[in-house]
């Protein structure tokens, strides 16, 4: 039951995402900006904690994921080391994923060897 609550968890969030680049002049680039910023609003107002424990996975892989992994790092930054946690506490919580997306962006390009537009 975990998985499926993940995958419609997750679906909701591409097919709203789908229908903004269908419906709306944004493009995918400012969609996925406000994605971010939507997931760090959400959380700092306790509204998205709910939906991660519903969705799980579903809820924490997307860009929305992403601003709540920002926003709870904050959030802990800020108990542990007072105003200096606001700096250091969103780049501390997101740090797996920031690692993992510079390692498997690494591991890519050597096997695919990319090349410039140009």
């Amino acid at each position: 039951m975990e998985y499926l609550r993940a995958f419609i968890t997750g679906a909701i969030i591409c097919g709203l995402s789908q229908i903004l680049i269908d419906k709306t002049k944004l493009t995918p680039a400012r969609i996925l900006v406000t994605y971010v910023v939507l997931g760090v609003v959400l959380t700092g107002f306790g509204l998205y904690q709910p939906i991660v424990d519903w969705g799980g996975a579903g809820a924490t892989v997307p860009l929305l994921g992403f601003g709540y992994s920002l926003a709870k790092g904050v959030i802990e930054g800020i108990a542990q080391s007072g105003l200096i946690g606001v700096l250091t506490g969103g780049v501390t919580g997101a740090a797996g994923g920031i690692a993992a997306a510079v390692v498997f962006g690494f591991l890519v390009a050597l096997v695919f060897k990319p090349k410039s537009k140009s």
